[in-house]
């Protein structure tokens, strides 16, 4: 992989149609995007933030923020799903590679009100796609035992699930990935 800053990697940017007709506009995230991340938040539950976060989170700092939005493109990615109608944030899966660029840890946060309409699998689906064009062996995450539905989603995307070794409320979920 060469050294150096990758530029805005604008070929990733899409236009998804959801089932039920619903078009969503995805792309990757940009250093400018803390108001957009800001409105996502604070249209996502509390109960969700701590699926997302294992923690408790009340407020979100500015620093905190610039760590979700200001990414090396050689080694994360994120891409943020907006409506085309309304222009607000949906959701948000990212992706961070490991150092020697073999495996990454992804993670996905939709708006609380957004469930069951297919676009945290589309999400998926892309990020998936993402891994395997950067020629990643493998994404995995952790999700919380009780967080059913992310767990059935990644069954169906064909993860492998385990209890995590060190904390049995968790479970590891890795993906094997085709090399192309």
């Amino acid at each position: 992989m060469a050294a150096g800053v990758r530029p805005f990697p604008s070929q990733w940017e899409r236009h998804i149609v959801l089932g039920d007709g619903w078009r969503i506009f995805v792309r990757p995230i940009r250093p400018d995007d803390e108001d957009l991340i800001r409105d996502h938040l604070a249209h996502v539950s509390k109960e969700d933030l701590r699926l997302r976060f294992f923690d408790s989170i009340k407020e979100f700092s500015h620093q905190f923020i610039t760590g979700l939005i200001d990414l090396d493109y050689a080694r994360a990615m994120a891409f943020v799903a907006i409506d085309e109608a309304t222009k607000e944030p949906l959701g948000v899966v990212r992706l961070h590679a490991d150092a020697i660029h073999e495996s990454g840890e992804y993670a996905i946060l939709l708006r609380s009100d957004l469930k069951g309409r297919g676009l945290g699998w589309s999400l998926m689906q892309l990020i998936i796609e993402y891994a395997k064009s950067e020629g990643l062996k493998r994404i995995s995450g952790q999700i919380l035992q009780e967080n059913t539905v992310m767990l059935k989603m990644c069954q169906e995307l064909g993860f492998e699930i385990s209890i995590d070794p060190q904390d049995r409320g968790l479970r590891d979920v890795t993906l094997a990935l085709e090399s192309r």
